[in-house]
């Protein structure tokens, strides 16, 4: 699995590159903090696989990393997307190393 590290996030979001970010948590998770990515809940994404982009880099995001890596794992064996990053360490990396004002639950 592809991972990109918090600080490469960044870069990506401060050089406003051509990406897609998915945020799979649940809606109240999202309402408490976000990075502005497109909210699709893990369990939504078997349904909504086609608001995934196949044709530039995906940056998949929860609150550590470990549903996020799940919905990855998923989406690679069962559509065959090749272009999907895990966010290590997810938002709570986030909060910690890049903006320590973002609230974490």
């Amino acid at each position: 699995m592809k991972e990109i590290t918090v600080e490469e996030l960044k870069t990506l979001v401060d050089q406003s590159a051509d990406f897609q970010l998915i945020d799979v948590r649940e809606k109240h998770e999202f309402d408490i903090c976000n990075l502005n990515g497109e909210l699709i809940p893990m369990g939504e994404i078997p349904y909504q696989v086609d608001k995934i982009s196949k044709d530039k880099q995906v940056v998949v995001h929860c609150r550590s990393g470990a549903r996020s890596a799940d919905i990855i794992r998923y989406l690679e064996m069962r559509h065959e997307f090749d272009n999907l990053y895990n966010l290590v360490g997810g938002i709570l990396a986030w909060s910690d190393q890049i903006d320590p004002t973002m609230p974490k639950y």
